[in-house]
């Protein structure tokens, strides 16, 4: 994902399971919305290459929240 959406991925939990995993995708933007349509983008990838079900949560955070 990393070469071909832009992204930072990193694997969070489950590495002791090959059913399932949970990743941690870092977007970043100018804008929220950009952020939010470049979320998107990431979401349909992977819905695209795992149809059977994936649980997406987002956390939108500002520079400022970020860097306290």
């Amino acid at each position: 994902m990393h070469a071909r959406l832009g992204v930072s991925v990193s694997e969070v939990a489950g590495q002791e399971t090959w059913q399932r995993s949970t990743l941690a995708v870092a977007v970043t933007g100018g804008s929220e919305s950009a952020v939010r349509d470049h979320a998107d983008r990431v979401e349909r990838f992977i819905l695209d290459r795992f149809p059977e079900g994936c649980r997406f949560e987002r956390t939108i955070r500002s520079y400022a929240e970020v860097d306290g």
